[in-house]
């Protein structure tokens, strides 16, 4: 088991940059594969980008590669993932996810455990 608390959301202006950080639970944190998912108001929750147990391997949606960077610390029990050149486009609720197991992936329903999620808004 493990409990996601998702932080770091807020206001910014287009081009700008966020960190978003979600702490885990939990005595195995680095056995989980973690992912950050978004979900803009109307529309279906969508990927961004996974990071596998030990860190070194990652996997960015299409929309966000180049922009956004995911990364986690075992010791601290965290994932992060650095936003820049933020644009309207993406703002949304960005959620936090754990799956148990080795392969990073990209649909929602691999993920077991999820964070409340945390607001992002991105202004014109």
């Amino acid at each position: 088991q493990v409990q996601l608390v998702e932080s770091g959301g807020g206001l910014v202006q287009a081009g700008g940059s966020l960190r978003l950080s979600c702490a885990a639970s939990g005595r195995t944190f680095s056995s989980y594969v973690m992912g950050w998912f978004r979900q803009a108001p109307g529309k279906e929750r969508e990927f961004v980008a996974a990071i596998s147990w030990s860190g070194r391997s990652t996997y960015d949606a299409d929309s966000v590669k180049g922009r956004f960077t995911i990364s986690r610390d075992n010791a601290k029990n965290t994932v992060y993932l650095q936003m820049n050149s933020l644009t309207p486009e993406d703002t949304a609720v960005y959620y936090c996810a754990a799956r148990y197991g080795l392969a990073l992936g990209a649909k929602h329903t691999e993920y077991g455990y999820w964070g409340q999620g945390t607001q992002v808004t991105v202004s014109s």
